[in-house]
């Protein structure tokens, strides 16, 4: 698939997503300055998040609608997403920001009418969340702008993960992504069960990825060696500042780190090989290989006390040493010198 002008699939470099989500912490500034952050470390795309307090949920104080424990403790959901939402007339200059640093930019929409709202800007994709990704009437939605969509996989079973695909591509979507995902804040290392990634690319034949909360950057750069296509992780100018997301954001030079690592794990699959490689022929020299340890008369036997298999290589390879012994020279040999088979008779 292609997302801009970038191909993204298992044979082109990895796509690394900076994801603001609430790190701008309710300043414009703030949010153009973490695009400018993540231009710099060298992340090909920053992805925002389109939704209101009530596009999402209701104004309401019972206990179903408070969380209990994690980061966003004692918070209704409406006053952590009134906390954490990006306002929609910060769109505008958020996409014109892009344009200028040369940083692709899209968006997860929360609804249909977020979706309708974010058509204007002519995203190249769209990203369906884990929370939303049983909302199959809001995948179809998506799919219906033609765009490429990224889909990241928290909490679903692979019975809703094939729902989701089969209404994907029915509704006429060419280009999916599906992130596998844990939707824990943050998630912890030893449940990231990155094999589900090569599961997921042969179960639905579609570009894979990593929506990654664990802390550091480990497991995004070894989720690239098992196929991933696609990494995206949130971005904030400081842990130390707060907000909705920090505690499991990434600080600038440490994006640029997964960036750089991510480059580094996609550029070493290379393919499988056993030829020698340009880099390894100065070394082949220093094999070992057969040589005289001691001077040998013309017609002296080859013994063990005479040759030994040593560094460098310049002689017969170490597997011919058993067959010389025994046998005679043919010429005198001496001590330093490389056997070859010009001295080696009966």
């Amino acid at each position: 698939m292609t997302i801009g002008d970038q191909p993204i699939g298992a044979g082109a470099s990895p796509f690394v997503v900076a994801e603001l989500s609430g790190n701008h912490n309710g300043d414009l500034g703030r949010a153009l300055a973490l695009m400018e952050a993540a231009k710099e470390a060298g992340a090909d795309a920053v992805k925002l998040q389109t939704y209101t307090p009530d596009t999402m949920t209701i104004d309401c104080d019972r206990p179903e609608f408070r969380v209990t424990g994690g980061l966003w403790d004692g918070y209704t959901l409406y006053d952590l997403y009134r906390w954490a939402h990006t306002p929609w007339d910060w769109h505008e200059p958020l996409f014109a920001k892009g344009h200028d640093l040369g940083i692709t930019v899209f968006s997860t929409p929360f609804d249909a009418s977020a979706v309708d709202f974010l058509e204007q800007f002519d995203p190249p994709a769209y990203k369906i969340a884990s929370f939303e990704n049983t909302d199959l009437a809001l995948v179809t939605r998506v799919v219906a702008t033609g765009r490429p969509v990224i889909v990241s996989t928290g909490m679903a079973s692979l019975r809703e993960l094939d729902d989701l695909v089969q209404t994907a591509r029915q509704a006429g979507c060419r280009d999916l992504a599906l992130l596998h995902c844990v939707s824990a804040y943050p998630a912890r290392s030893e449940e990231a069960n990155l094999r589900t990634i090569p599961h997921l690319a042969e179960a639905f034949q579609a570009v894979v990825g990593l929506s990654d909360h664990t802390p550091g950057t480990a497991v995004a750069v070894v989720a690239i060696a098992l196929g991933a296509a696609v990494v995206e992780k949130h971005l904030t100018l400081n842990r130390a500042d707060g907000g909705p997301d920090a505690a499991f954001s990434l600080e600038p030079d440490e994006l640029a780190a997964l960036v750089a690592g991510c480059r580094d794990a996609h550029a070493a699959l290379g393919k499988v090989s056993y030829e020698r490689t340009r880099s390894e022929e100065g070394s082949v020299i220093f094999r070992r290989s057969v040589f005289a340890v001691a001077d040998i008369a013309k017609g002296e036997p080859f013994t063990e006390r005479n040759l030994r298999a040593i560094r460098p290589g310049h002689g017969l390879a170490p597997r011919h040493l058993a067959d010389v012994i025994g046998r005679h020279a043919t010429r005198p040999v001496a001590r330093g010198e490389p056997l070859r088979w010009d001295a080696v008779g009966e």
